[in-house]
Order: structure tokens, then sequence, then C-alpha cells
């Protein structure tokens, strides 16, 4: 296997003052890559930076609110102000405003949509223009969700803007091809603020807190660890290792990594002449109805009492 080495590339990783952020940020400066960290609290960041910092990486803190033109802007001109470049770009910030359709207010809708997605836009096009400019190539990591392949109840918001990130990924990936930057979407699980509020985990999450492992059922059969377990992936995407790969969905956690589907037509059924109603009624169940697909992200497959 080759040795993944950034040494020499610059990467901005969006809300990465905690959590998987954090993670794929440490994870970039580990293998040697130069990390702009932002997040919207001035100390996190500033830790965030000091953590790389004593584990021997290299980074420097930019504090604005994803979403902007300005702030995509803002965090392109600090890596070229300070590494001389933009190799990568890893789109992780993100907000939760959960509620059900007939409660969720446009203001929750809007202000998860602008930092989720028109954060990942603004943010992805401020790089593309920059990488293009270099004439290396380039590499952006959008993060999606399970949510966001699945549906999940109460996250309207989250999940379309989840869902949009992978369409723009695939999108994106046949636009920038020629310039030699590849966009991969990446589907993390992990022990995270909002995966804490699931009861099925929350047991396993405090048990992990204290210092005991996750067991297997979780780490290999729901592939669900700890925000490190999902950094692997970032720094891979953007090495040389990777660069036959784009446009795709990758989950991973815990000890697994699994490729995601496309959405494609599974099953179809012809009328000579075209359909009506009543003909629809008729071969539905039977024809292109006979399996329709789940909706959700499964429950969790927990060990019997």
């Amino acid at each position: 296997m080759p040795t993944i080495d950034l040494t020499g590339k610059a990467a901005v990783v969006t809300g990465s003052g905690r959590g998987l952020g954090l993670a794929y940020a440490h994870a970039l400066a580990a293998h040697g890559a130069s990390v702009v960290v932002n997040d919207v609290d001035e100390a996190v960041a500033e830790q965030a930076v000091k953590s790389i910092a004593e584990a021997g990486g290299t980074a420097v803190a930019e504090v604005v609110p994803v979403g902007t033109a300005e702030a995509a802007d803002r965090l392109v001109s600090r890596a070229v102000q300070e590494f001389g470049r933009l190799d990568v770009l890893v789109t992780n910030a993100g907000i939760l405003r959960d509620k059900v359709l007939w409660k969720m207010t446009d203001d929750d809708f809007d202000a998860v949509i602008a930092t989720h997605l028109k954060g990942t836009f603004t943010c992805a096009r401020a790089a593309a223009v920059r990488m293009r400019e270099q004439g290396e190539g380039g590499t952006l990591i959008l993060v999606g969700s399970p949510a966001g392949q699945r549906g999940n109840f109460g996250q309207t918001n989250y999940a379309a803007a989840k869902a949009g990130i992978a369409a723009m990924a695939r999108t994106w990936s046949m636009e920038l091809g020629r310039a030699g930057i590849t966009v991969n979407a990446i589907v993390p699980v992990a022990a995270t603020a909002m995966t804490e509020t699931i009861p099925a985990f929350a047991p396993y999450v405090e048990a992990m807190k204290n210092g005991e492992p996750l067991p297997d059922f979780l780490r290999k059969g729901e592939g669900f660890g700890t925000p490190e377990d999902c950094a692997a992936l970032v720094p891979f995407l953007a090495s040389e290792a990777a660069r036959s790969i784009t446009g795709q969905a990758i989950g991973i956690g815990g000890d697994k990594v699994a490729l995601w589907s496309h959405p494609q037509e599974i099953r179809a059924a012809y009328a000579d002449g075209g359909w009506t109603p009543d003909t629809l009624a008729d071969a539905f169940p039977t024809s292109v109805g006979a399996e329709l697909q789940t909706v959700g992200i499964p429950a969790p497959k927990l060990p019997e009492a």
C-alpha cells in the first residue's frame, strides 16, 4: 500500500473546531498537510489549532460562519496567504434545527440550508476557482449523512441539504474532472453530539466516554465508532492513491467502510401507447411496485438482552 504523504499541501476544513471536523483536520495535519481550521467560536478554533500544533502539525484559525461567498473567499484567501496554495477542501460545517414538517419554521429550514447546502456550494466554488488557477488539480471532500441518503424523521432541512450535497458531488466530479479536481461525498457515522441523542446508542456512547471500547456489533454491524474512525477517509481521498476516485458517496464509521449506490431505476414496465391511471392501477402492484423501497435510517440491531 502507498504511504499517504500530504506534505506541501494546504487544506481548509470548515466546522473543524470540534467533533468530526476536528478529527478531519488532525488527520490531514498528521499526514503532512497544513490546515486552515474554521469555526464560529474563536476560542474553540484556537484550541483546535493548538492541539494540532502540539501533535506536530501546522494549522491556523479562521473564525467565520460559512454560507456566504464572502466567508468562502476568506477561507480560501487565508490558505493562500498562509501556505501559498489550496489543495484540499473539506466542507464539514453544519447546524441542526430538527422539527417535524408541520412544526418547522422558515427560519429553521433556511438556517440549515444556508450552512450545509449553500455553505458547501460557496466554499466549493471558491476552492474550485483557486485550484483551477493553480492548474495542479485538487480535492473537494463534501460531508454528507445517512439522512441525506435515506431520509430521517424530523430532519426535513438537514436531509434535504445532505441529499443535495451528494448530488453536487456527482455533478462537480464531471465539471471539474478535466482540471484534475476530484470530488466525493463522505457519509460518516460516529459518536457525536447528534448521535448521542439516539436512545439505542446513548448507553454505549456514555460507556465509551468512560474508557470502555464500543462492542463489535456497533463497530462492525452498525459501522458506528469515534470521529477519529471516520477521519482516515479524508487524507486518503486527498492523496495520490485516490486520484481515480471521484463522484462517489463513501460511508465510513467504526470498522466499516462502504460505497453508497447512486439513485437509479430498479424496475420498469411498459404499455403500448402510454399509461392511463387505470392501467397503472392494474399493473403497478405486480410490476414496478412489487418491491417498494424502504425509507429512513435502519434502526440499530442491538443484541438481545
